[in-house]
């Protein structure tokens, strides 16, 4: 055994030397030559001596644009780690709040101002920013009559918000503002914010957080827990808020269990360097929303990137292991790549707590003849002891060859604001008529409990009956969910469920005309699904016309 500590010593020793001699030998945050290691057991021997202390700068770090210096140290103070998450995740986090780690791929990311704004009168509308997850709903009534608002939503841009979260808190979505300050509304508007979680209250405890006035973070509510004042509802995507006070509010994550899990957006491009025979592919590696997506988007069109196959989605552990990519399957008689270069890392850290702001790296492939016109190539993504992904590559590297994938498949992604009747998806007399009905309890159960129940947002009902019509908060609720649907299906049903109940439970009432519920009972869906309100012989109900 002593003979053997002493080998493994002597190979410590050397390979430290190594390091320190040759800084191009490491990548990441771990002491490892360029090759992908398939588990972390295999790094041992590059772990530093005790005591020491050194500095390393990463080739793969610098050639990412990080001019900062990691520092590693072989022992960390003694602390308490958050729930079950490890050691490496937990010191790494804390060097991050301290400055001594660049976490955040280096990215020259468009930082133009993402802002939209519009004039609100009483019939309200909606504010979206194109393509990133992110809208506004001002309902009808929300404004005074005789009396209009210019409101604005923003997203920001900038990196220095985040530094103030605490502990394994992680930004789950971009930070969003709405105003003006000083806005005074009748009823809650709707945000909707686009999130990168998978939502498990097992594994996350998701926070709703506001900034105040010197810029620090305050808690608004737990997802999962009641509140009076604000709404939140966490759809797989996306999260929709009701909100009565302006303000910047962001989604903040913390894992609680090594099972938690961030969705990330993967995605190649590729571009021919100017006057070479070299090809350039760049693999993003970002947090999967559409704001974070878009900031890739916006670099790669100033540089002339083009997409090369469709964006996929990877499921990343909070178990603090890496991420490798990797190249594969390059012609070898038609192309040449620079060696130790196929496989590059990012430590745990780095892709955790990105914050939304884009990683990626990049392989540079140079063809032997200028009649080699096609790349053919696999990049492999994945996370040690975690998932993986296989992004195909197939292109033409003419530019008249090229044939691009687009950036975006929405036909609608201009638009920024929407006032009036067109901003809703339900007509305005039959949303006054569904108000009339349920926010008003009776002997026969049909109050708006039982229409919250069946659009199934049957939670925190002390927030709704605090309104004054929680039958209307209930409708703009839906309609910030279900603004991307073409249809109105899911109201649909809602109302003849409720329509059955009534019909089962009352029995003798079915002969009353022009009973209360008979003006909303809904009809059959059919076409676009638009309501309207033709009258039937039966009732007063409108029917759903395409």
């Amino acid at each position: 055994f002593q003979i053997l500590t002493q080998e493994m010593t002597k190979k410590k020793k050397h390979n430290l030397d190594l390091i320190l001699l040759n800084p191009d030998l490491t990548v990441g945050r771990t002491y490892s030559t360029p090759l992908c290691f398939q588990d972390g057991a295999d790094k041992e021997l590059f772990d530093p001596l005790p005591d020491i202390k050194v500095k390393v700068q990463s080739s793969f770090m610098v050639s990412l644009g990080v001019a900062e210096r990691a520092e590693f140290h072989a022992k960390a103070p003694a602390e308490t780690f958050p729930r079950d998450l490890s050691r490496d995740y937990s010191s790494t986090a804390d060097r991050r709040k301290k400055g001594l780690l660049t976490l955040n791929g280096p990215f020259s990311a468009s930082k133009e101002l993402l802002r939209t704004t519009g004039v609100f009168g009483h019939p309200g509308g909606r504010l979206v920013v194109p393509n990133t997850g992110v809208g506004l709903l001002v309902p009808h009534g929300a404004v005074a009559e005789n009396m209009s608002w210019e409101m604005y939503m923003v997203i920001n841009q900038g990196e220095t918000s985040v530094q103030t979260l605490e502990g394994c808190e992680i930004l789950l979505g971009p930070e969003v503002t709405y105003g003006p300050p000083g806005l005074d509304l009748f009823c809650p508007v709707a945000m909707t914010i686009a999130h990168c979680a998978e939502v498990d209250a097992e594994n996350w405890n998701i926070q709703l957080k506001r900034k105040t006035q010197d810029s620090k973070w305050e808690d608004v509510m737990a997802v999962e827990e009641e509140s009076t004042s604000c709404y939140c509802l966490m759809d797989s995507t996306s999260c929709h808020l009701l909100l009565d006070q302006p303000g910047s509010y962001a989604l903040v994550g913390e894992p609680l269990t090594q099972a938690a899990v961030k969705r990330l957006k993967l995605a190649v491009f590729g571009s021919m360097e100017a006057g070479s025979m070299s090809y350039s592919l760049r693999v993003y590696c970002v947090d999967d929303t559409p704001h974070a997506f878009q900031g890739v988007v916006a670099a790669e069109k100033s540089r002339g990137g083009q997409l090369l196959e469709e964006p996929k989605m990877l499921p990343f552990r909070a178990n603090t292991f890496s991420l490798q990519v990797s190249i594969q399957d390059v012609p070898q008689f038609l192309w040449s790549i620079k060696p130790f270069t196929t496989c590059q890392e990012f430590s745990f850290p780095q892709v955790w707590c990105s914050n939304q702001q884009p990683l990626h790296c990049a392989f540079s492939l140079e063809r032997y003849s200028p009649a080699t016109a096609q790349l053919s190539c696999k990049i492999s993504v994945r996370q040690v002891k975690g998932h993986e992904q296989i992004l195909q590559v197939y292109t033409a590297v003419a530019e008249t060859e090229k044939e691009s994938v687009p950036f975006f498949m929405q036909t609608d992604c201009t638009i920024t604001s929407q006032t009036g009747p067109k901003a809703f998806k339900i007509p305005l007399s039959i949303r006054q008529r569904i108000c009339a009905t349920f926010d008003t309890a009776n002997a026969k159960g049909k109050d708006w409990q039982l229409l919250a129940q069946k659009l199934h947002l049957d939670r925190n009902l002390g927030y709704f009956a605090k309104q004054q019509s929680p039958s209307a908060v209930i409708l703009s609720l839906w309609e910030a969910r279900h603004q991307d649907t073409a249809d109105l299906d899911s109201l649909a049903s809602a109302l003849e469920e409720i329509g059955k109940i009534h019909s089962k439970s009352s029995p003798k009432d079915q002969d009353e005309p022009e009973s209360d519920f008979n003006h909303i009972q809904a009809g059959s869906l059919c076409g676009t699904g638009k309501l309207t309100n033709q009258k039937t012989e039966d009732s007063a109900a409108p029917e759903y016309t395409g």
